[in-house]
């Protein structure tokens, strides 16, 4: 009888990424994304009306600070509060995406400790929850379109594709987060000023036409500003900035597998040292 050798290597990143065994675990997804949709909300008195409080707050506030007294109302055509809210639609889900995904694996430490399932499942429920408050935000952006009688027109029907790369963006900068939260405990205090830095980096408050031509390419390396572009072509009619759009989407693209590779390379120490 011919003895047989098997050999136990550690896979490659990508070899590792096994979508069979993602799709086999579908149900816990939708179980782990459920539960962080009720721990969100659990024991608030408003409910779901913060996703509807927090942009419009923030859309007041950035109005009177940047929009009247920065005088960055002047630079835009059209209602500055409609012009920021459309910015910040995708935006806050982004910030919220990162920041809640970075957190989610080691709020889940006891699971992960215990029990065996993909790794992967924990941080992309967290985000994947976030597209409640997004679904109850975009219905306030079509209040306002009414209120300032902004009337969609075919370019509405693209905003899909720059959610999904909105999707993507925040999956690969959150996992990327995430893996580095659990080995670097102090990341979770970086999180909230890179954040608040990466929207300032952002045209959120501000239109692509304050950047130099001939830094816009330079400028869209940052997923979020062909996103945000994207959007504001969808809703608002603005030219669609097609260079811009293409540079964030291969950034995005890029984000996503740089943080999928880094996850899948550093997931099995995480029973060990969450």
């Amino acid at each position: 009888m011919t003895a047989r050798t098997l050999r136990i290597e550690a896979p490659r990143a990508w070899q590792a990424l096994d979508m069979a065994e993602l799709w086999r675990y579908r149900e816990l997804l939708y179980f782990f994304a459920w539960r962080d949709i009720k721990v969100r909300y659990k024991q608030t008195v408003l409910g779901a009306a913060w996703a509807v409080i927090q942009p419009l707050s923030t859309t007041v506030l950035f109005t009177i600070i940047f929009g009247r007294l920065g005088g960055m109302a002047k630079q835009v055509s059209g209602p500055y509060a409609l012009y920021v809210f459309v910015g910040l639609l995708p935006w806050t889900f982004f910030a919220n995406a990162v920041s809640v995904a970075a957190n989610s694996l080691v709020g889940s430490g006891h699971l992960i400790s215990k029990v065996y399932f993909p790794r992967l499942l924990v941080p992309i429920a967290s985000i994947a929850s976030g597209l409640v408050d997004f679904a109850v935000s975009f219905g306030v952006l079509l209040g306002m379109m009414a209120m300032y009688g902004v009337a969609p027109s075919w370019p509405f029907l693209v905003l899909p594709v720059f959610l999904l790369g909105t999707l993507a963006s925040a999956a690969g900068a959150g996992l990327l987060l995430a893996a580095l939260t659990v080995t670097y405990r102090d990341f979770r205090y970086v999180i909230t000023f890179l954040m608040q830095l990466w929207l300032f980096a952002t045209p959120v408050l501000y239109g692509l036409d304050i950047i130099p031509v001939k830094w816009r390419l330079v400028y869209a390396m940052n997923p979020m500003v062909g996103m945000i572009g994207g959007f504001r072509t969808g809703v608002l009619g603005e030219p669609l900035p097609a260079g811009v759009i293409a540079v964030s989407a291969l950034s995005a693209a890029v984000m996503l597998a740089a943080g999928v590779r880094y996850f899948l390379q550093v997931e099995r120490r995480f029973a060990d040292v969450i």
